[in-house]
């Protein structure tokens, strides 16, 4: 056994995949026990039985720069310390002597006689992400899987010589050469880790945010309004916004689109400062550099591109009225989409949260709006149209006949709750 599993194992987290290493056979006798090949790329088969991934050892060499290729090598004379070599941390690079299980239907990993020539174990003591050799320059997704580990493990730090190398990387400009399905693959989980933040430490410190998001990095230095600690900049208010996201457990939509919702905010003329006017609609323009760079999937960037447009109202919307506050809905789509509108109020929380001294404030705006949405919808748009049709009117006529519905029933649900606040008794 080998990988994740052993460290994970070691670490005492939950294994949740097994994977194996075969040295010393060929595909040949692999199959002829019934293992069936599923590698495209590497000779990688599952077990008959238990479905479980077994890779033939083998050994690579880059063949162009980026993640472009790679020359593998596979053969019964490639060494467990050979494989184990081209892995890219050492903390991944332990192996558990495998012995059949009782039943016979697959293997278990003897941990009392583990294999671990790079030194994974005194890393994993010592709380240290060390790449193996210097092989680990030879990939520079590299860097990427790094800094998300750095996120999965936030109280790991990165070895020195191990920075130095991704920044020799970086400067020679083996990280432009990444192709683009990579980069958000490992962005993607990245975000999903406990502690965001800190794979964009690790990326800002060896200098690779600058190429492949240069829209985040230029939010560190610039100020936050006065209002919210204007000494913490924009760059670490975001970073603890993405931090919040993942502290209420936020879905990958909702956390993407906190990583945007400011991204304007970078290229902010000195003269709009410190009230950053107008940076939701540069944000929704950089958003949509960013996603259509990265070929962020669709729902990530559409929900994305709401928050960015739409946080600052959403925040602002205790002052509106029954009318803006029925446009506000109908803008965020929240008629037709009202998951997705619970999604948007999330992550303005995650915005509004994410600053010194608001981490256990209350979003009232969150239940608000949503209790708005509900009030809204309590108009039964087919009864309407079916009135509006009888008049002989169509098309946009019904569709202000239906809005003026909606504000009318926000309206009554305005008044309704402001008399509500004001007969309850004292706290």
């Amino acid at each position: 056994m080998v990988g994740g599993a052993v460290r994970d194992a070691l670490l005492g987290l939950p294994v949740q995949d097994h994977d194996w290493v075969v040295v010393g056979a060929t595909p040949d006798e692999l199959t002829a026990l019934g293992y069936l090949p599923v590698g495209k790329d590497f000779p990688v088969f599952l077990h008959p039985q238990t479905r479980e991934e077994y890779a033939l050892a083998r050994t690579e060499r880059n063949t162009a720069r980026g993640y472009r290729g790679f020359a593998v090598h596979a053969a019964p004379d490639v060494t467990l310390e050979e494989d184990l070599a081209r892995r890219d941390l050492t903390i991944n690079s332990i192996a558990a002597p495998a012995r059949p299980q009782k039943d016979g239907a697959g293997f278990e990993a003897d941990f009392a006689a583990l294999i671990d020539p790079y030194g994974g174990q005194r890393d994993i003591r010592d709380k240290v992400l060390r790449h193996v050799t210097d092989a680990f320059r030879e990939d520079p997704v590299r860097i990427l899987r790094l800094a998300r580990f750095a996120a999965r493990f936030d109280d790991f730090t990165v070895a020195p010589e191990t920075m130095t190398l991704m920044r020799e990387m970086v400067n020679h400009g083996e990280v432009d050469a990444l192709v683009a399905e990579r980069v958000w693959q490992e962005l993607a989980r990245g975000l999903m880790e406990r502690t965001p933040s800190r794979m964009f430490d690790v990326l800002r410190e060896c200098g690779a945010l600058q190429h492949l998001l240069p829209e985040v990095e230029k939010l560190w230095g610039v100020p936050q309004r006065p209002e919210y600690h204007p000494e913490v900049d924009t760059g670490v208010h975001l970073m603890m916004v993405l931090d919040m996201s993942a502290q209420l457990q936020a879905s990958l939509p909702v956390r993407f689109a906190c990583l945007g919702h400011d991204l304007g905010k970078g290229s902010t003329a000195v003269e709009l400062l410190p009230r950053h006017i107008g940076h939701e609609e540069r944000s929704v323009r950089l958003l949509k550099d960013v996603c259509g760079r990265l070929r962020v999937p669709t729902d990530c960037r559409e929900l994305a591109e709401v928050v960015a447009r739409e946080h600052g109202n959403i925040h602002r919307s205790a002052e509106f009225g029954a009318a803006a506050l029925v446009r506000l809905l109908e803008r965020c789509d929240a008629f037709r989409k009202p998951q997705r509108f619970g999604d948007i109020l999330l992550a303005c929380e995650c915005d509004a949260r994410g600053r010194l001294g608001f981490q256990n404030t209350a979003y009232p705006q969150r239940q608000r709006l949503a209790q708005a949405l509900q009030a809204a919808q309590s108009v039964v748009t087919a009864s309407i149209a079916e009135a509006a049709q009888a008049a002989g009117l169509s098309g946009p006529k019904i569709g202000d006949m239906i809005h003026a519905a909606r504000v009318q029933a926000l309206q009554a649900w305005t008044d309704s709750t402001a008399t509500q606040a004001e007969t309850a008794p004292p706290a």
